[in-house]
């Protein structure tokens, strides 16, 4: 098997884009540099969180190429790969690599609900032609997809794929890919609001949405859990909860980005036809971020 062993916090990044719907390349570096510095683990470009579906293949590549200057190998930097066909994947994946990522997130199917044959050949699809490291995301509740244990057995041949990112919203899933798989893959939560429970039953790392603004506390949250300290991850996690509600909607991104400037740490510009939140929406993002920094824990605040 290949050696990497991704673990920690990975934020799937947001893409920042200018008022005119333009990538914001200085404002998209600028966000990555700065959840570098407050010591998050790796960089996943391009994802849900990242308007993937707003983009175009060249695009996505310039946010790619972005990310890895901004990164500077301090970081590994995994493109998201959510192409509707396997041939345009491969072409997204032959361009990332040619930029020098150090991996891939890989949607089985987007769009098309494939049975569990049809995405597991695209999976390996995906996989060989990477020849690097790869994390499945696995989200059957937004993509009505779902790799389950017996399926992630079939596929652990593919000597490419390393890793899962678990998204069911079922935390029992996780033990059932342990006892199915042992540690034959890292585990990721991608379930904001899983965070705790998902570190409690073992898992590798998380793929953060509200880490994106608040990284050294996600960071903080995760080191706590690995060295056992679980009652003072409890309460920075009790903290956290009610911002990272706000990543498990259809409006995670609005949600997010708000949050981003709100914070001070980034921009709402979306692209269409998502809209920047607006009347009760607004407010209550709003509230939830104010009464989180009146009360944030200055022992583990992210450094600006």
């Amino acid at each position: 098997m290949n050696a990497t062993r991704w673990t920690g916090i990975f934020p799937a990044i947001t893409t920042k884009f200018h008022a005119d719907e333009s990538i914001d390349a200085a404002g998209t570096t600028k966000h990555i540099d700065f959840q570098i510095r407050n010591g998050i683990h790796g960089v996943v470009t391009c994802g849900s969180l990242g308007e993937a579906s707003t983009l175009s293949l060249e695009e996505k590549l310039d946010v790619t190429r972005i990310a890895l200057e901004a990164a500077d190998g301090r970081v590994p930097v995994l493109a998201n790969v959510s192409e509707t066909s396997t041939r345009d994947a491969l072409r997204y994946i032959d361009g990332a690599n040619k930029l020098g990522v150090a991996g891939f997130m890989v949607m089985p199917s987007v769009i098309y609900v494939a049975d569990a044959r049809e995405a597991m050949q695209n999976v390996r699809a995906m996989a060989e032609a990477a020849q690097k490291p790869v994390m499945v995301y696995n989200n059957p509740v937004a993509y009505r997809v779902d790799l389950k244990p017996e399926h992630m057995l079939e596929l652990a041949d593919c000597k490419w794929v390393e890793a899962i990112k678990e998204s069911t919203g079922d935390i029992r899933r996780v033990t059932d890919l342990r006892n199915a798989l042992g540690d034959r893959y890292q585990i990721f939560m991608g379930v904001d609001d899983l965070a705790y429970e998902g570190l409690a039953v073992g898992c590798d790392g998380l793929l953060a949405g509200v880490g994106c603004a608040f990284p050294r506390e996600t960071v903080a949250l995760f080191d706590l859990m690995k060295a056992g300290e679980f009652a003072e991850a409890l309460a920075l996690y009790q903290w956290m909860t009610p911002l990272l509600h706000l990543d498990v909607s259809t409006k995670l991104v609005q949600n997010l980005k708000l949050i981003d400037a709100l914070v001070g740490v980034g921009s709402e510009h979306v692209r269409r036809p998502r809209l920047p939140l607006v009347g009760e929406e607004r407010a209550y993002v709003e509230s939830v971020v104010k009464k989180a920094l009146a009360g944030r824990p200055e022992q583990y605040r992210s450094v600006m």
